[in-house]
């Protein structure tokens, strides 16, 4: 029997559980390309400054809406070592904050006033558990003498572990995770953890950045892992488990930015996200899996209905462009053919 290959997807529209915007000019260039695809969006508070109160955040969030058309924005508070339980609680009241990002200090791009150490916040947590706000981790440590690539597993012991058993009932969202410790990790514990996973760790290893020369495009942190991770990562987003769903992180900057002496983490992925996750479960066999991972299992865990709107994924090229906007920004993935697009009109 021949089998044929599905050359066409139609599914419930997908939500991004993670992503960057930015602000200013390079929001106004960007949120279309998430807005194209995604009903909905956490948005990371991650600016400099940090978005660390109800009034920042509401401010914006209106920035968003004034960029871009039929878009959700979730918003988040960045979490500081002073934040007080009535900040929280007062986020909690609100209905357009859905988490706070915890960044370990110096951890990734504008994470400069970050935890020092979770052992400082626990009042935090227990604001966040009581209110039943998700909290949502940047899971790497940062200690100096540290391998770059064993930053995630020693946040699951030294920092993750703790916290889920002081706090049994905090939601937990572990973001893009890169090991298969990360992903046994949430497979091991209860309806209270749940992980992001991004196209670009499902796509790249570690060689990603380094074979035939250094591609300062493909840096992001955490950090692409060796390949029996990112294989581990695969079988967790295709499998259908609820407590794995899409999380693209895409972090936009500069070209200038990227390709400097001290380029910025970060992979601008938006533009390609869908196609690239579509690729990666057919490749499993899993497609029937993608809705499951990319439109039903965040909204469940935030506790939000899923989308009314369906979208198709078609079997037809779609070209990447070199970059985009004035601030020549760089796509995942650029100046190639992938083989999945977004039926449009």
């Amino acid at each position: 029997m021949v089998k044929h290959e599905l050359s066409e997807l139609t599914i419930i529209q997908p939500d991004d559980w993670h992503l960057h915007l930015r602000d200013g000019d390079t929001l106004r260039t960007v949120a279309r390309y998430s807005a194209d695809v995604f009903k909905r969006a956490i948005i990371m508070p991650n600016l400099s400054p940090p978005v660390t109160t109800v009034a920042q955040c509401r401010d914006y969030k209106n920035r968003i809406l004034a960029a871009v058309a039929d878009f959700e924005p979730l918003m988040t508070l960045y979490l500081t070592d002073d934040m007080s339980a009535q900040t929280i609680r007062a986020a909690a009241a609100c209905d357009f904050i859905h988490g706070v990002k915890l960044y370990p200090r110096g951890v990734t791009t504008h994470s400069e006033k970050g935890i020092g150490s979770v052992d400082t916040i626990y009042h935090i947590l227990e604001a966040l558990q009581q209110c039943d706000l998700p909290l949502l981790v940047h899971g790497e440590s940062t200690d100096p003498d540290l391998d770059i690539f064993d930053r995630e597993k020693h946040f699951i012991d030294n920092s993750l572990t703790p916290i889920r058993k002081q706090f049994p009932e905090l939601r937990i969202v572990f973001e893009h995770i890169t090991t298969s410790d990360a992903v046994q990790y949430v497979k091991d514990n209860d309806d209270y953890t749940s992980a992001t996973i991004t196209p670009h760790h499902l796509l790249y290893t570690r060689n990603a950045l380094f074979d035939g020369g250094l591609h300062p495009h493909n840096y992001c942190l955490p950090l692409p892992q060796r390949d029996r991770h990112r294989t581990a990562l695969i079988e967790a987003a295709c499998s259908g488990y609820k407590c794995f769903f899409l999380g693209t992180d895409s972090a936009p900057h500069s070209r200038s930015a990227k390709e400097s002496a001290c380029g910025c983490a970060g992979i601008f992925n938006a533009p390609v996200a869908m196609s690239v996750y579509a690729q990666i479960f057919e490749n499993q066999h899993k497609l029937h899996k993608l809705e499951q991972f990319s439109s039903i299992n965040g909204a469940r865990f935030y506790k939000l209905p899923t989308n009314k709107k369906r979208i198709k994924l078609v079997k037809k090229a779609m070209h990447v462009a070199e970059y985009i906007g004035d601030e020549n920004i760089v796509p995942m993935l650029a100046n190639q053919k992938l083989e999945w697009s977004i039926a449009r009109g």
